[in-house]
């Protein structure tokens, strides 16, 4: 079984915030959030915290949700080939004559 990454990126200006996680490790996850956001040293605030978080909880509620049952694409099933009688109906446009 292959254990899927997740990936979560914050750009301020020159700097890059780049986080690997799985589902494992989920919860450590927000907690290096609160790290980053708790060292003066850095410029990640305590709001890029609460926004990154929300975005680790949403993959977890992502893939907790069935995906979405399949929809028949009609369309492509039938077709129906569009001639000058078509788009006419067979009418005269009278008021052109």
């Amino acid at each position: 079984m292959s254990t899927e990454i997740n990936v979560l990126a914050l750009v301020k200006g020159n700097e890059r915030y780049v986080f690997l996680f799985d589902d494992d490790n989920r919860v450590e996850m927000l907690r290096q959030l609160g790290r980053f956001a708790a060292n003066p040293e850095l410029s990640f605030t305590w709001y890029d915290a609460a926004v990154m978080s929300q975005k680790v909880r949403e993959t977890a509620l992502a893939e907790r949700q069935p995906p979405p049952p399949r929809r028949f694409d009609l369309a492509s099933r039938f077709s129906l080939p569009i001639t000058d009688d078509v788009l006419t109906d067979g009418f005269e446009d009278e008021g052109a004559a």
